[in-house]
């Protein structure tokens, strides 16, 4: 980029060219919500400038603290920002559509084929290469929210009540947002965005949203919005859930589905770790719509997948309507992908909701110390507990069958490889992950051979 470039703002961005954009996006967000923050601001923030840093923590501060997948949501909060109604829903939508449509497709495979080979040795590769790209994240993300000792003091006290203490999420959450509070009252200057806002114009350049650029009329906050985006997103989850009442009965498994994930989707406070156990305990012990063991190889290709980690949920959903037969025997792919469209619907539609119901008031707080300073306490309590999260993928990847088991060395090489070219040498994450996977499929079929 030329010097004369950089120091102007961007043109304004047609919907075509973020639609793009976003599409992109939805089939390279690997990483979990730590590796898919970390690639949008690297595109949105430093490669495209289409929005400042201190508003892209600005709107990420907020999708924290929200019930639901904050990536998804953050997509959605920036598209909305950028290109009204239609430019968040087709921003948060493309985000995890391409998950949810490979994840019916694997889950087609895992069900109808069982072991496959060739994806084992893919998932083999692909997992240390999410180890390596949360560890990265979190360190970019940290370098950027961690600018002093309080801040660095927060996120260690995070870390420790999640690792050590087993504190749950929600509480971490409001104590770091009370400490922000109060340190914004008598350390202002602690708990102030303007170092990382000065740091951002120096490294990046003018942004097409940049830190001064005034919120367009239609992202304004009015009470009239607020009850028309509420009445609306009730009136589609009310209709959406009548119709499959009315399809198949209250009992129906469908409209149980639709039910339990509204109720997942309003719990997932901390992302979706925090709410696997609520979702193993009705899919698994309640419904019985999968067992243990297939829940657990949901997880495992959640994990591996691009889009959000709740994606899971098509798992559940596509396992529990295929092993239901809600359609009869002969046709339970179809049913698999109902099961899987009903359980992703309900689960991501509050996301929305939160959105464009709470986005505008956010947008009237940027650089107010009084809304910025809780949500710097909140941002350095994440950054604490992402590396619980990096610790924990770590060891289930290293130690599949835990410490007493057999340590993964070929894991660990590849993992300590794609670490050193994303952190190192700055590379893609496409071809990292690529060539993680190739990686993966060598070591398998290595270890056929000899086995």
């Amino acid at each position: 980029m030329s010097a004369s470039a950089a120091s102007q703002a961007p043109a304004r961005v047609p919907f075509a060219e973020a639609f793009r954009f976003w599409l992109k996006l939805g089939f390279v967000s690997f990483g979990g919500p730590t590796g898919q923050i970390a690639i949008m601001h690297q595109e949105l923030v430093e490669r495209r400038r289409w929005i400042s840093e201190g508003r892209f923590l600005h709107a990420l501060n907020y999708c924290m603290v929200l019930p639901g997948p904050e990536a998804t949501q953050l997509a959605a909060y920036i598209g909305w920002l950028m290109h009204r109604t239609w430019g968040g829903i087709v921003a948060g939508t493309l985000f995890f559509l391409p998950s949810a449509f490979i994840l019916a497709a694997l889950s087609w495979i895992y069900l109808a084929y069982g072991e496959v080979p060739l994806v084992a040795g893919i998932f083999y590769g692909i997992k240390p290469a999410v180890v390596a790209i949360v560890l990265a994240a979190a360190y970019r993300i940290g370098t950027r929210a961690l600018r002093n000792a309080w801040l660095w003091a927060i996120a260690a006290a995070a870390f420790v009540a999640i690792f050590a203490l087993e504190v749950p999420f929600p509480a971490i959450v409001v104590a770091a947002g009370l400490i922000g509070y109060l340190g914004g009252r008598f350390a202002p200057e602690k708990f102030s965005a303007a170092g990382t806002h000065a740091a951002s114009r120096a490294s990046y350049g003018p942004a097409l949203i940049d830190d001064g650029t005034p919120t367009p009329a239609y992202a304004l906050f009015s009470w009239r919005r607020l009850w028309a985006y509420a009445g609306a997103g009730i009136a589609i989850w009310a209709v959406a859930l009548g119709a499959l009442a009315a399809a198949s009965g209250w009992e129906g498994p469908l409209t149980q589905m639709g039910w339990f994930f509204t109720k997942a989707a309003l719990l997932t406070f901390g992302g979706a770790y925090a709410v696997l156990p609520y979702v193993y305990q009705g899919a698994v012990e309640h419904y019985g719509w999968l067992s243990a063991a297939q829940m657990i190889d949901g997880l495992a290709l959640g994990e591996t997948t691009p889009g959000p980690l709740i994606m899971v949920v098509a798992f559940v959903g596509f396992v529990g309507a295929w092993t239901k037969e809600i359609f009869g025997v002969d046709s339970l792919a179809l049913a698999g992908a109902a099961g899987a469209a009903v359980a992703t619907f309900f689960t991501f539609l509050p996301s929305f909701v939160f959105i464009f119901c709470g986005a505008p008031f956010i947008e009237t707080t940027h650089g107010n110390l009084k809304f910025t300073a809780p949500l710097a306490g909140i941002t350095a309590a994440v950054v604490g507990v992402v590396v619980n999260l990096a610790l924990f993928f770590a060891w289930h990847v290293l130690w599949p069958q835990g410490f007493s088991g057999r340590f993964e060395w070929p894991s660990a090489l590849i993992g300590v490889v794609a670490f050193v070219a994303l952190f190192r040498f700055k590379a893609q994450i496409i071809p990292t992950v690529a060539a993680c996977a190739l990686a993966g499929l060598v070591v398998t079929f290595v270890a056929k051979i000899l086995s």
